[in-house]
């Protein structure tokens, strides 16, 4: 299948650069994946489309202040370092820049000193393997030096940095927010369970390989990143009683499709376990788990679009984003959703 495929044309002005001030204030597109049919909603009106005994999955990841500006202790060279992944401990996954000037040995110094890391290595694509060193508690040091890892489309500053969070977000390791949970509020998901739709949570930590486009003309060719997920045995329970109870799961972003989909077996039930997924869902995918997709515009040509693509066939998933544009919805993390049902 070839990448071209899952292209299309987004002005650059439809890109969201900053989040709407109420959480439930976006538009929501709603797509019929057997007809095609498009409906033009608000998001509040995500009610509508939920009914009782189905379960919504959330993602409940928590985005950590990855940025971090230090200076190379050498030279005092600014120095950009942004955590990937932790490997163990006080190791982490990073990537650097510019990374050229930082090789094994190097140490860089952050808040004057109050953090400090060490290259131990190197890793794939440019990242560098850093030990960090400190005195205190290393989230608290985050919270005071990081910044969040905002995407590369974003230009503007945001000021608030809860608004690149979940409200549900508990576990921390996300490099980037599971974008499609931005739109819910505490008091939609408290009418949403009292209208007897069950919630349960996934955690799968979003690494920075979600914005690294294909770069290859052949999609079965890609190489997909690797992420952390779980899965716990009461969220497990409350999968598995849904789908017996003939409720439909619907799936909140690609990053819980992706953690359900690994994790179902093939009659679509589901046991508490953790580990690290690297599934590549595109058209021709059989979906074991998500019964509706609720999800945000995505890049064109991204491995986003294509699961998208494999939930809703590729014809209908352009033409429905070519409305998007058409009735210009806002694209990407700060901007609208689309409920594929």
């Amino acid at each position: 299948m070839d990448i071209n495929d899952f292209d299309f044309e987004l002005p650059e002005e439809l890109i969201a650069q900053v989040p709407l001030e109420d959480r439930t204030s976006s538009r929501l597109m709603v797509l019929d994946k057997v007809t095609g049919k498009v409906e033009h909603q608000s998001f509040k009106h995500i009610l509508d489309y939920l009914h009782e005994g189905d379960c919504l999955v959330l993602n409940d990841t928590k985005v950590l202040p990855a940025r971090l500006i230090g200076e190379k202790k050498e030279t005092g060279a600014a120095i950009e370092v942004l955590l990937l992944k932790q490997i163990e401990g006080d190791t982490w996954e990073t990537l650097v820049k510019p990374a050229k000037r930082i090789k094994p040995d190097t140490v860089i110094t952050f808040g004057d000193g109050l953090l400090t890391a060490k290259c131990i290595d190197t890793g794939e694509q440019g990242a560098r393997i850093l030990e960090f060193s400190y005195d205190g508690i290393f989230y608290e040091l985050l919270d005071q030096l990081g910044d969040m890892p905002l995407p590369p489309y974003i230009k503007e500053k945001l000021d608030d940095r809860d608004r690149y969070q979940t409200v549900f977000a508990k576990e921390r390791g996300s490099a980037a927010a599971p974008t499609a949970g931005l739109h819910f509020t505490e008091e939609i998901l408290d009418e949403i369970k009292s209208r007897g739709v069950k919630v349960a949570f996934i955690t799968l930590h979003v690494g920075l390989g979600t914005f690294r486009p294909v770069s290859v003309d052949s999609i079965e060719e890609h190489d997909m990143h690797s992420e952390y997920y779980q899965l716990s045995d009461e969220n497990a329970r409350i999968l598995n009683e849904a789908r017996t109870n003939g409720g439909r799961i619907v799936t909140v972003g690609t990053t819980s499709t992706r953690t359900l989909e690994t994790i179902a077996d093939e009659n679509g039930h589901f046991k508490a376990q953790s580990g690290w997924t690297d599934i590549f869902i595109y058209p021709g995918y059989q979906f074991k788990a998500s019964d509706v997709l609720l999800t945000n515009f995505h890049l064109p040509k991204s491995t986003l679009i294509m699961l998208v693509s494999a939930m809703a066939g590729r014809e209908h998933t352009l033409a429905a984003y070519e409305a998007a544009v058409k009735e210009r919805y806002r694209f990407f993390s700060f901007g609208d959703a689309m409920l594929i049902k």
